[in-house]
């Protein structure tokens, strides 16, 4: 008996599995939508094994058709954005790898990544692509490269650079982090991806390149030379969560063989015409990192530069950063202390002793200017005074 009940249960099962996939190959737009609404409110969060239960071992069946519709109709935009959340409900299903195979297999990847780039689609349905694509790249290495190498570096970077919502560029950020860690073979290519996104304009998307940047700079190892250009362009960004990431970079760059080469640009950077905030700031980042950068800049005039940029009245920011950036110089370095008492004359030394942050403040017009022109011939005297002492 029980068997056979067993059995009747099985076949009523399916018929109501069925009875569904019938309804749903028969409907048209309008009735899809609304199974589709159904389908997430009562099936979100479940495991494989629920959702197995809840269609009688055939949720591949469904998933399937949610595929094959996707594929006809994501160039129109019809019923995307839930379309996308319910094939969704199956790709985030708790020991449900078999579902992401199967939506692979029949092309998935390459339909979440053109999506990210068809111009008529709003964001928001290609952020939910997005976090489509972050499952499949959590499910492994494979995977990741199979996103790779359907040029998904590419059309995310795109995406992160040229959209408008931030909810987006989040998401999107995610993708790419994932994608750059645990992926040997690609790594690079991210890298490089990333770096083709600083010179974009929205300060938003350079703050989450360059954050992506740091957590990867491990990974990569030597810094390359193309970072030197888009880092130093976005230490002068006038947005300070820009300016910070920017700033976290740069030991990476120093600690390296393009050590000369970024010294020498930063502290170019610090005597107008250029009014580089950043460049003052990371001048004391940098030489706290080390001892011997310190040297290197003392070297290349950054204390002549610091001092120049004090002077520089039309600033203010730019004033206060290199005065912090030069307290640092004096603290450590006697002869440099020795330098800037001279150039500043005995008052001036002393508030700038007192506080480093407002001394600036108490410039007039006159002693700006002795202080941007009143600077050491060369390098030489200053190594002359360094052995010296």
């Amino acid at each position: 008996a029980e068997l056979i009940m067993g059995s009747v249960k099985e076949q009523e099962a399916i018929r109501k599995l069925m009875a569904f996939l019938q309804e749903w190959d028969s409907a048209h737009k309008a009735a899809r939508s609304h199974i589709l609404d159904n389908f997430i409110r009562s099936n979100n969060g479940k495991t494989e094994p629920e959702l197995e239960l809840e269609f009688s071992q055939g949720a591949s069946l469904f998933l399937a058709r949610l595929a094959a519709w996707l594929r006809m109709t994501y160039m129109y935009s019809t019923c995307i954005n839930k379309l996308l959340k319910s094939i969704g409900v199956f790709l985030s299903a708790a020991s449900g790898r078999r579902y992401i195979i199967e939506f692979l297999e029949i092309g998935g990847v390459l339909m979440l990544l053109e999506i990210l780039g068809l111009n008529h689609l709003k964001e928001e349905d290609k952020r939910e692509s997005v976090k489509l694509l972050q499952l499949i790249a959590n499910t492994g290495r494979k995977y990741k490269e199979l996103i790779c190498e359907s040029y998904g570096v590419q059309s995310l970077t795109e995406l992160l650079a040229s959209c408008t919502s931030a909810e987006a560029r989040e998401e999107v950020q995610i993708l790419l982090g994932s994608l750059g860690r645990g992926n040997p073979k690609y790594q690079n290519q991210v890298y490089s991806g990333l770096l083709a996104v600083l010179p974009c304009s929205s300060p938003h998307a350079q703050q989450l390149a360059l954050q992506t940047l740091c957590d990867m700079q491990e990974a990569i190892g030597e810094a390359p030379p193309a970072l030197l250009t888009p880092l130093l362009s976005a230490l002068g960004s006038a947005h300070p969560d820009v300016r910070y990431e920017a700033s976290r970079l740069l030991p990476a760059l120093a600690a390296r063989r393009a050590r000369p080469a970024v010294l020498s640009r930063l502290v170019a950077l610090l005597t107008p015409p250029g009014r580089s905030a950043g460049a003052r700031v990371s001048t004391s980042v940098l030489a706290k990192e080390s001892a011997e950068v310190a040297e290197d800049l003392i070297q290349l005039k950054v204390v002549d530069g610091l001092m120049v940029a004090v002077g520089n009245l039309d600033y203010a920011p730019s004033q206060r950063n290199a005065s912090v950036s030069l307290e640092y110089f004096v603290r450590m370095y006697p002869f440099v202390e020795e330098h800037v008492r001279k150039a500043v004359g005995h008052t001036l030394f002393q508030f700038f002793k007192d506080c480093p942050e407002t001394w600036y403040t108490k410039l007039d017009p006159a002693q700006a200017e002795e202080l941007a022109s009143n600077l050491m011939d060369s390098p030489k005297d200053m190594a002359k005074m360094q052995s010296a002492e």
